[in-house]
């Protein structure tokens, strides 16, 4: 017989992965750092632990700068791979160029966002070869100086490794830098089960934006260099960005637990897995309409307008409308359960029968 206290609390919440905690380890990892002193700016051990632990996970010698959000991080990386009359050539569902308040174009000061097609919220490795080569040396126009992509994309797609080779070719034959939005990197990793070298590195990857806010920590992003030859001057970016923190240990606390024993992965995939059972859920359910693909963990709905109303009365929480009528967002987390989306479930069953 189970008591009140001993039945899981239901999580109604599904907006965002940004909605749940940090996981519990990373919360004692932090309490253990703030024991005592440490030097400051980086110089401590915890600090030097976490790139070494991120070159051995991706299987190459690094340089690893970290940030508390991946707008800094992925703002940070950008401006070291384009003078302000630059391009960054970019899909146009990616999150630079939607969710950053311009701050790509503020730590770049002013490079272009130029935005390309290509289904799925990936790019069109085609496109992306013509708009490569677009008025190069034009003194009118802005020059195309590097690529971002967004893995997972914000549809919920996952590039797949051949997709990665193919813009990284590109990237290659035009001399242009190519950088990952890693924000759910992990999600897309274990999603494709291949190493974090094949994803990163080994298809054309110079700069990740490698994110763990989303999965599991508190607050912490790291900025990882394959090419370590920009690591010096994008120091001085960090600093001058107001990004540098005195404290670091407190964010290599967070990073260095993330790390430790496949914390990452497995948050990773208890994310994946719930929104895959989630799908699985939905499928068939009269009325509703699975849109794009769910590679990670995040799904995009039709639903009737019914359903939508009757789900927010009943306490539930998504984001809706914002990409047509009746189309629903809905975002699993490694703190999502399995009675978590079947409760979900259940309640949709209700509304659409």
């Amino acid at each position: 017989m189970t008591t009140p206290s001993s039945v899981p609390a239901l999580q109604m919440g599904f907006s965002s992965d940004n909605i749940a905690g940090a996981s519990p380890e990373v919360i004692q990892a932090l309490l253990r750092a703030n024991a005592g002193q440490a030097p400051a700016y980086g110089a401590d051990d915890c600090t030097l632990t976490v790139q070494r632990r991120l070159a051995d996970i991706f299987e190459h010698e690094v340089d690893v700068l970290l940030v508390p959000t991946g707008t800094a991080a992925n703002s940070l990386s950008l401006s070291a791979l384009t003078p302000p009359w630059g391009s960054v050539l970019c899909h146009a569902q990616s999150h630079i160029a939607n969710d950053e308040c311009g701050a790509p174009e503020f730590f770049t000061h002013g490079a272009r966002l130029v935005l390309l097609g290509g289904d799925d919220a990936k790019i069109d490795p085609a496109q992306l070869a013509d708009e490569a080569r677009r008025k190069v040396g034009d003194v009118h126009s802005v020059q195309p100086s590097c690529v971002s992509i967004t893995q997972a994309t914000e549809t919920g797609s996952v590039y797949t490794l051949d997709e990665i080779r193919a813009i990284g070719g590109v990237c290659r034959d035009a001399g242009l830098p190519l950088h990952m939005d890693g924000a759910r990197f992990a999600n897309a990793l274990v999603s494709l089960d291949c190493t974090p070298a094949e994803m990163t590195w080994k298809a054309g990857v110079e700069i990740l934006s490698f994110g763990a806010t989303k999965n599991g920590v508190l607050g912490a992003e790291a900025i990882v260099l394959f090419n370590r030859d920009r690591a010096r001057d994008l120091a001085f970016r960090r600093k001058r960005g107001g990004h540098l923190f005195s404290k670091m240990r407190l964010l290599s606390a967070q990073m260095d637990a993330y790390l430790d024993d496949g914390l990452w992965l497995r948050n990773a995939r208890q994310a994946n897995a719930m929104a895959a059972r989630l799908a699985a859920g939905m499928q068939g359910l009269p009325g509703v309409t699975m849109q794009g693909k769910a590679d990670a963990n995040i799904l995009f709905c039709q639903l009737p307008a019914a359903a939508i109303d009757g789900l927010l009365a009943d306490g539930f929480r998504f984001y809706h409308d914002r990409w047509g009528p009746g189309v629903v967002r809905l975002v699993t987390s490694f703190a999502t359960t399995e009675q978590d989306v079947d409760h979900f479930l259940s309640a949709l069953r209700a509304r659409v029968r």
